[in-house]
């Protein structure tokens, strides 16, 4: 595993909300047709009250990803990331804020932290059109 740090490693053998989720509320899929990495993200969208006003928040977060250590590393860590965020702030979350939060990444591999950055941008997306709310811009 030459190339990783131990968070990655860590990541990688230990991944946190790994699965599929029977009861999400969207999901979103995206792959790299060049590595063959593929990442697919679940979200469960709750609601709280956050200055005085009801806020859609990513109350549960699940993935299921075929790919290298890299590609399942950055879809652990990007649950945890988004996991209690608006859907407006985890919108905002790109592949830099994902290789940040694992401490870095090898530059081969960074591609890898986009992957997981669109799925969930994919995910809310599709949720926001299934419940009639604005398209992502």
């Amino acid at each position: 595993m030459d190339g990783y740090n131990k968070l990655v490693i860590e990541h990688f053998k230990h991944p946190k909300n790994m699965g599929e989720m029977k009861d999400a509320d969207a999901s979103g899929q995206v792959g790299n047709p060049v590595c063959g990495d593929i990442m697919k993200v679940y979200i469960k969208i709750g609601e709280k009250k956050i200055d005085g006003k009801n806020q859609k928040i990513i109350k549960d977060i699940k993935f299921q990803t075929m790919g290298c250590p890299a590609a399942i590393a950055t879809s652990s860590v990007l649950t945890e990331l988004a996991k209690g965020m608006t859907l407006e702030e985890a919108e905002i979350i790109n592949n830099k804020h994902v290789a940040d939060a694992l401490g870095g990444l090898p530059p081969i591999k960074l591609h890898c932290s986009n992957l997981a950055a669109d799925a969930l941008r994919k995910a809310i997306e599709n949720y926001k059109n299934k419940n009639g709310s604005k398209k992502l811009k």
